[in-house]
């Protein structure tokens, strides 16, 4: 595997605490995206980036600069797998929808395939693409018996790419 970071963004700690997961099955370093700049795009070839979503389907508020770095680098030659976390019941109509202004923004780069929808309950998000998610979503707080599987289904997925 090339060199690889997983980046998160995390209000209530669960977003990071999956971050960290992911990091260790990987045996990879999790950093927050305050944390993120162009150094951190540079040295890596791989960005595994991950947010919580908040309100009406929007971004976790540290990505906003993060964002920016993003839309700032030249990603031709980078790898971008997303993850995102939200709340299928509270929120069952922008579930998950973070992640699509991450997708947005990393727009140049490899951006590697999301997971079907399939075995999910909610009613709509934004980081639907051509009938999947554009990357991993995860409900770790009406699910949560389902996010290692989620997890470990995901990464079998995206490692060869890595």
């Amino acid at each position: 595997m090339k060199k690889t970071i997983v980046v998160y963004g995390s209000s209530t700690g669960t977003c990071e605490a999956i971050a960290n997961t992911i990091a260790e099955k990987l045996g990879v370093e999790a950093i927050n995206v305050s944390d993120f700049n162009a150094d951190v795009v540079a040295e890596n070839d791989n960005l595994i980036l991950g947010t919580s979503t908040w309100g009406a389907g929007e971004l976790q508020d540290d990505w906003y600069d993060g964002i920016n770095v993003l839309k700032e680098a030249d990603l031709s030659d980078k790898t971008v797998a997303i993850f995102g976390c939200g709340d299928a019941e509270s929120y069952s109509d922008t579930f998950c929808g973070g992640m699509k202004e991450i997708y947005d923004a990393a727009q140049g780069a490899n951006i590697l395939p999301g997971v079907s929808t399939d075995g999910y309950t909610f009613d709509d998000s934004e980081a639907i693409v051509d009938g999947k998610f554009v990357g991993l979503a995860l409900d770790d707080v009406n699910e949560d018996d389902q996010t290692e599987g989620r997890i470990d289904a995901w990464l079998e997925a995206i490692k060869p790419a890595l």
